[in-house]
Formats: structure tokens, sequence, C-alpha cells
């Protein structure tokens, strides 16, 4: 498994949330992915909030790093985007163009997130954000 960067990125209490379509079941996630060949953790993570939101954003700063039995890992960040940006949905291009796995991107609150996609948001870091 290669290693993976994820953008949290709050705004007036809500976060930026990405819905994917993966083996045969909807989820919500924070937009991010895969770091490629000879990219850092830091770039994969602004291309991939770019890909998926069509939003430029700023590293405020590193929020978690975990390490998986192989050895790869998932970094997050807390992600700044400028009031006037507003997502809109981008696409995944390991993904064919008739067979998307983004189907939304939306802010969400927490109490419109179930349980186990909340899960993912704290072990991301998300505790680590004020309000």
């Amino acid at each position: 498994m290669r290693d993976r960067s994820t953008a949290i990125v709050v705004r007036d209490k809500k976060v930026l949330m990405v819905q994917v379509k993966f083996g045969g079941r909807l989820f919500w996630q924070a937009p991010g992915g895969g770091v490629e060949a000879g990219e850092s953790p830091e770039q994969a993570v602004l291309r991939e909030l770019k890909e998926e939101c069509n939003l430029d954003g700023q590293i405020v700063r590193a929020l978690s790093v975990a390490t998986y039995p192989d050895g790869s890992r998932e970094y997050s960040y807390l992600i700044k985007v400028d009031e006037g940006q507003n997502p809109v949905m981008g696409f995944d291009p390991e993904f064919p163009a008739d067979d998307q796995a983004l189907q939304q991107v939306r802010w969400m609150a927490l109490s419109e997130l179930g349980e186990k996609d909340r899960a993912f948001l704290w072990q991301q870091g998300l505790l680590l954000v004020e309000g």
C-alpha cells in the first residue's frame, strides 16, 4: 500500500467531506488520496484537495501521522481555504470517467455523519482542531 494524505478543512463548524462509492457502498470521508512517486505528503494533500473539490488551500499545520503494519503512512493536515472559495465536485483520476468514485462534495456538520465516518475524522486528528 502507498502513503496517503488527507485534508481536514473546517468552516463555520462544518467539515468539508466527499462522498465516495467504493465496493458497492457509499461513505463520507475527508478529501485525500495517495502520495504519488516523487511527491511529498504536503504536495499530495493540496493536489488531492484541488482534484476532488476544486479548491486551493494552504497548510495550517500537520494533525496526525498513522503508520500501518505494511509500513505505509497516512498523513493528515489542517487546511485553510479562502472564504470566497466554495467546493465543486472534481474527479478521482484513478477511476474511469463513467464509473467515478466521487459522488458528492459538501460542508457537513458532525451530526450529519454516521458514527463510522466520524470515527475516521477523529483518527485523522479532527479532535486537535478548535471549534
